[in-house]
């Protein structure tokens, strides 16, 4: 990590915001703090942070009205940090644009891999334009080829697309909807058995152990996430 990358965040709670002020300038990071609609605006206007951590329940508006209105400016992270345990609050944010949904209480340190892997993310730390690579898979985008240590294996189209585009949001949590839109395309949003079952044969080609799978991670209730961490666990 570089030194003193900028963290804007967005909480009404003062005392959860001190706390993440202070772990989080432990941790190397400038921080920034907007207790409020107008003034997270403001911060958004005059400043560039590098991560935007968000409560959805702010005075003078919603959250999800802010991520709306970030994801037509900007490609900054978004976390959301939120006591609405929901379903449809979770997969609103999601589908609105947020990269990851945490809900309170949290872990601070869980927080801080979260934030690593949005940050990594957002950088596209890639070889190549044409190379994805995440551990032992290996994806040539131009030649349509994906190998695993070194051996190629053989995908149809529909599960090159839908691996490639697991490996373009690493670490990311992908909603059902979103996956079937970006994969299938317009239409096909509520065919969740199309999902399921790629989901099933992709893990039996990429996986060690597709019943404990190490690369796609299933979200209960919401979607599922392209583990590729440091902590990464091929499971062998």
């Amino acid at each position: 990590m570089k030194t003193k990358d900028l963290i804007l965040i967005i909480e009404d709670d003062e005392a959860i915001s001190r706390m993440l002020s202070l772990f989080l300038d432990q941790q190397g990071y400038k921080i920034i703090v907007a207790g409020d609609m107008k003034s997270a605006i403001r911060e958004l206007q005059t400043q560039s942070p590098e991560i935007v951590l968000l409560d959805l329940g702010l005075p003078g508006g919603d959250g999800k009205t802010l991520i709306k209105s970030i994801r037509t400016q900007r490609s900054t992270p978004i976390i959301v940090l939120s006591a609405r345990h929901e379903e449809k609050e979770i997969i609103a944010s999601l589908e609105l644009g947020a990269d990851d949904y945490m809900t309170k209480p949290f872990s601070t340190y869980e927080l801080l891999a979260r934030i690593r892997s949005a940050q990594r993310r957002f950088m596209g730390l890639q070889p190549s334009s044409n190379i994805l690579q995440c551990h032992e898979l290996v994806m040539d985008t131009a030649q349509h080829t994906v190998a695993k240590n070194g051996e190629f294996l053989k995908l149809t189209p529909t599960e090159f697309g839908l691996l490639k585009y697991f490996m373009l949001h690493q670490n990311q949590v992908l909603t059902h909807i979103r996956l079937l839109k970006e994969v299938w395309g317009v239409g096909y949003q509520q065919e969740m058995q199309y999902l399921r079952t790629y989901i099933n044969s992709l893990r039996k080609k990429i996986e060690h152990d597709s019943t404990r799978p190490a690369y796609i991670l299933t979200e209960l209730g919401v979607g599922y996430r392209f583990g590729c961490g440091d902590d990464f666990d091929s499971k062998e």
